[in-house]
């Protein structure tokens, strides 16, 4: 009689490397595309100070070496700087992700004394009239533009973050040149991802084949001319691509994501998913939810996966693509990210791309923005 084969033990799970602190919801900018979750949280449910502290103790000590504070519009917390100089304290690489239009010299002063390491911010477009109509805030780009000369004054590293769609995709080197001009050490140009906010907005903001094609000759061409200055991040946007993306470095292994009230998410729209009941922070350490919580480890590694992902040599590359990307095209999360081109919905990419196409030349529809008020009409 044959022996039964030992179960090999399951691979260790590492730690994550950064944790994205979703301060708050609250927000100046209504972003269409915004990926908060429709149903954002009130301030009164927010974590406190001692939570948030508390919350980046535990990540250092899980071993995440990056905090990225995000929001909504994290300096609407007032008490970012002492936010800031807990992640220092911590031995944590800081970086603030703003809107930067309630930004200021001695905010910038403050928030550099506690030690912050770098900020990210974020700009609708090249032009002004667009970019504020886009963000729905007046002069929000004009005082953008300021905004990026304090942050250099205080000596801080800037990189200029640029969400492209079908209605600014078309300025995209002039946004690249906007970049340059600004001085950032880094350009971010981030396709629309179609969830939340910016699936309701599919339609609007979904770019045609043509606009595509230019972007991305525009973007090789500018990588060439600022080789050794600029670095320039760019992805091809999953309805235009052969295969998915690793989502977040994948499902539970680069990234995790504590929202405003306090839930640890695996990805910050996570949230999406129907039948996960996801862990407080405010309950349960970082730790204990990284390791055991079902939820993060429901999609982690590659035992969960369908065919054709669980016999694909590029399992373990992009870990079986984005699974709340899968849930809105298909209803199911655990499904085949359409993205891949051997996913048997891969065709549902293609109709939304044809649609794109069929209304290349005509008005775009009207934009649905980001406000409390407006999402008990879209859910």
């Amino acid at each position: 009689m044959n022996a039964l084969k030992p179960i090999p033990p399951a691979p260790p799970i590492e730690p994550p490397l950064a944790l994205l602190a979703e301060l708050t919801h609250r927000c100046p900018l209504q972003c269409p595309y915004c990926a908060n979750p429709l149903e954002m949280e009130r301030a009164a449910n927010e974590l406190d100070t001692a939570d948030w502290l508390r919350v980046l103790e535990e990540a250092a000590a899980l071993g995440v070496l990056q905090a990225h504070f995000s929001g909504g519009e994290p300096t609407a917390r007032k008490d970012l700087r002492e936010l800031v100089r807990g992640a220092a304290a911590c031995g944590l690489y800081s970086n603030l992700i703003t809107s930067g239009v309630t930004l200021d010299p001695a905010l910038l002063a403050a928030l550099a004394e506690a030690g912050l390491d770098h900020v990210q911010l974020s700009f609708q477009d090249a032009d002004a009239a667009q970019a504020d109509r886009i963000g729905g805030y007046r002069r929000g780009h004009a005082r953008k533009l300021v905004v990026a000369g304090q942050i250099r004054e205080a000596g801080l590293p800037l990189t200029a973050n640029f969400v492209v769609h079908r209605q600014n995709l078309d300025r995209l080197p002039d946004m690249l040149a906007l970049g340059e001009e600004i001085g950032a050490s880094r350009i971010e140009i981030a396709h629309v991802q179609y969830y939340g906010w910016a699936l309701v907005n599919r339609a609007a903001l979904m770019p045609n084949r043509a606009q595509l094609e230019r972007a991305n000759e525009a973007v090789a061409q500018a990588r060439e001319r600022l080789r050794g200055r600029i670095t320039i991040d760019y992805v091809v946007p999953d309805y235009y691509a052969a295969r998915p993306k690793a989502c977040m470095g994948g499902w539970a292994r680069r990234i995790i994501n504590v929202t405003p009230a306090g839930l640890a998410l695996p990805c910050h729209a996570a949230e999406t998913l129907p039948g996960f009941r996801w862990p407080s922070v405010r309950t349960a350490s970082l730790g204990a939810i990284w390791r055991d919580d079902p939820g993060f480890n429901r999609y982690r590694g590659t035992a969960w996966m369908p065919e054709p992902c669980r016999s694909c040599d590029q399992r373990e590359v992009d870990w079986g693509g984005c699974r709340c990307q899968a849930l809105a095209m298909t209803g199911d999360a655990g499904a085949t990210d359409p993205a891949c081109a051997l996913s048997s919905d891969h065709f549902m990419m293609a109709y939304a791309v044809a649609a794109a196409d069929a209304v290349a030349e005509g008005p775009a529809p009207e934009l649905v923005y980001r406000r409390i008020r407006t999402a008990a009409l879209v859910r």
